[in-house]
C-alpha cells in the first residue's frame, strides 16, 4: 500500500471515529452494480449539481449534505439513495458503488471533496468556481492528469449555444483581432450584505440538524453564524469568490478559451468601493493584461461588478455580459449560453447572413455523464476550466489587497507575482487545518 493510500485510509478512519455516520442507511444491497451504461452518482451539496442525477443515464445512489434540512428534499426525490452528512464516510463505505460525484457545496470545500474523490478513481462534476485558491486549482489540474478521470466544472453555458457559436466564429477567424473584452455583472446578490464588517461574526446557536464542524472541511473552524450559512458564505474571502467567481465562469468562459488567453501578466485594481479585509467590496473594476499569443494581439480584459458600477455605454450587454472589440466585427453577448450578436445593429443587419452556422450537442450535465461513460470529452474539463478559474483567483487577490490603482505584475511561467510576497501568499491561502494537509500532497 502506498504512502498516499495509508494517509487516505487514516483520513477516512478519522471521520468514522469522530462519529460521522450515515443519516439514513441505504435500502438496497450495495455491490449490485448498475449496468455499465449507467453512471452511479453521489450528489454532494445542493443544486444545480443535482441536475447531473437527472440525466437519463445517471443513477443517484448517494446524497451528502452537512445540513439535515437540506437533505430532506433530495431524499424524497431519491428514496433508495443512501444519505450522509460526511463525504469522507460516504466515500469510505460506498467506494465500490459510486462512479462519480456531483459537487455543489460552498466554494472553499470544492477542492477537498473533489481531490479525495479523484484519488479514489471517481469522476467529478464540480460547480463553479472550481477552487477557492490559485494553488488548489493547480492541484486539481494536476490530479486530472494523474488519475485520468472525467472532470467537469459546472459553468453550464459552456455546453450551450454560445460555446458552439464562439467555437465556429474562432475557427472562421472572426475573433483573431480582438484586443479588448469588457465583462460585467451588475445584478444585486449576496456579496456585501452587511455594510462595514470589522471582523468575523460572533457565534450564534447552531441550528438543529446542521453539522457545523463538517461544513468547514479544510478551513479553520469558526463559531456558527447566519452570515455564513446558508448562502452568505460567498461574500467572505475565506469561503467564496464573490461576484467574479460566481458569474465570471458564465460570462468569460468562451472568450478565455477561444481567444486562448491563458494567464495574464498584469492585474490592476482600477476601482474599488468600500474595500474590506473580510468580505468583498461593494464595487470593483479590474483590468487583466494578456500578452500576444502567436499571431493574436495582446488583449485587455475588464471586469466590472456592483449594481451601479457599469461599463461605459457601448461596452456593456444588459446587466450581465460581455463585449468583444477589435476583431473583424465587434460583438456583445450575455451570460451562460447566450449567443453573440454583432454590434452596432446596422452592421449586424448587413453581415448576419454571412456569419458561420453552428450546431449544438449534449447539455453540460449530459456531457459529463457521457464523458464519464467514455463516449464524449468534457467541454469544461479542468485543463480548460482551471486556467480560467486561476484568472479569477488573481482578480480576487487584487480585490482582497484592495490597493486602488495598483498593478500587480504576474509571471505566467513561474505562476507567481513579481516582487509581491503578500500577493504570493494569497495564491496558496491559509494552511489547511489539522488532518487535512495530505490532500495538498499530490
Amino acid at each position: 500500500m502506498t504512502h498516499r493510500k495509508v494517509n487516505r485510509r487514516s483520513f477516512l478512519g478519522t471521520a468514522l471515529a469522530a462519529g460521522s455516520a450515515p443519516w439514513i442507511l441505504p435500502s438496497r444491497v450495495w455491490g449490485e452494480r448498475a449496468p455499465s451504461r449507467t453512471l452511479n452518482v453521489a450528489i454532494v451539496g445542493g443544486a444545480p449539481a443535482r441536475s447531473v442525477g437527472r440525466q437519463s443515464r445517471a443513477q443517484v445512489v448517494a446524497l451528502c449534505d452537512v445540513d439535515d434540512r437540506r437533505l430532506a428534499g433530495p431524499k424524497k426525490d431519491y428514496p433508495d439513495a443512501a444519505a450522509y452528512n460526511d463525504f469522507r464516510v460516504m466515500l469510505d463505505e460506498m467506494a465500490d458503488d459510486i462512479d462519480a460525484l456531483a459537487i455543489g457545496t460552498p466554494d472553499h470545500s470544492h477542492f477537498p471533496i473533489a481531490i479525495l474523490a479523484m484519488s479514489m478513481g471517481k469522476h467529478v462534476f464540480v460547480e463553479k468556481p472550481l477552487a477557492n485558491t490559485f494553488h488548489e486549482a493547480e492541484l486539481l489540474m494536476a490530479a486530472e492528469q494523474k488519475y485520468q478521470v472525467a472532470c467537469q466544472m459546472g459553468n453550464q453555458g459552456h455546453s450551450g449555444g454560445n460555446y458552439h457559436q464562439f467555437k465556429a466564429f474562432a475557427e472562421a477567424g472572426l475573433l483573431d483581432g480582438v484586443t479588448k473584452v469588457v465583462s460585467h455583472f451588475n445584478r444585486g446578490r449576496r456579496w456585501h450584505p452587511w455594510g462595514d464588517v470589522p471582523g468575523f461574526p460572533e457565534g450564534e446557536p447552531v441550528p438543529e440538524g446542521l453539522h457545523w464542524h463538517l461544513w468547514h472541511t479544510t478551513a479553520e473552524e469558526r463559531p456558527f453564524s447566519g452570515r455564513y450559512h446558508p448562502g452568505n458564505w460567498r461574500g467572505w474571502y475565506r469561503y467564496g469568490m464573490g461576484a467574479m467567481g460566481d458569474w465570471g465562469p458564465h460570462i468569460l468562459d468562451t472568450a478565455h478559451r477561444f481567444l486562448e488567453l491563458g494567464l495574464p501578466t498584469e492585474v490592476e485594481l482600477v476601482h474599488v468601493d468600500r474595500h474590506n479585509a473580510y468580505v468583498f467590496p461593494y464595487e470593483t473594476t479590474l483590468r487583466f493584461h494578456f500578452p500576444a499569443r502567436g499571431d493574436k494581439p495582446p488583449v485587455e480584459v475588464y471586469w466590472y461588478d456592483g449594481t451601479a458600477n457599469r461599463p461605459p455605454e457601448g461596452e456593456r450587454s444588459g446587466t450581465a455580459g460581455k463585449v468583444l472589440l477589435g476583431g473583424k466585427y465587434d460583438f456583445e453577448g450575455g451570460t451562460h449560453g447566450a449567443t453573440l450578436q454583432v454590434i452596432p445593429e446596422a452592421v449586424r443587419k448587413e453581415v448576419e447572413s454571412e456569419l458561420p452556422r453552428f450546431s449544438t450537442g449534449s447539455n453540460h450535465y449530459q456531457n459529463f455523464v457521457l464523458a464519464a461513460l467514455g463516449e464524449e470529452k468534457c467541454r469544461s474539463s479542468f485543463d480548460v476550466a482551471g486556467p480560467l478559474n486561476q484568472v479569477f483567483n488573481l482578480g480576487v487577490i487584487a480585490q482582497e489587497l484592495g490597493l486602488q490603482g495598483q498593478t500587480l505584475a504576474f509571471d505566467p511561467q513561474a505562476k507567481r507575482f513579481v516582487d509581491n510576497e503578500a500577493a504570493n501568499a494569497l495564491l496558496v491561502g491559509p494552511p489547511p487545518r489539522k488532518d487535512w494537509e495530505f490532500l495538498y500532497e499530490l
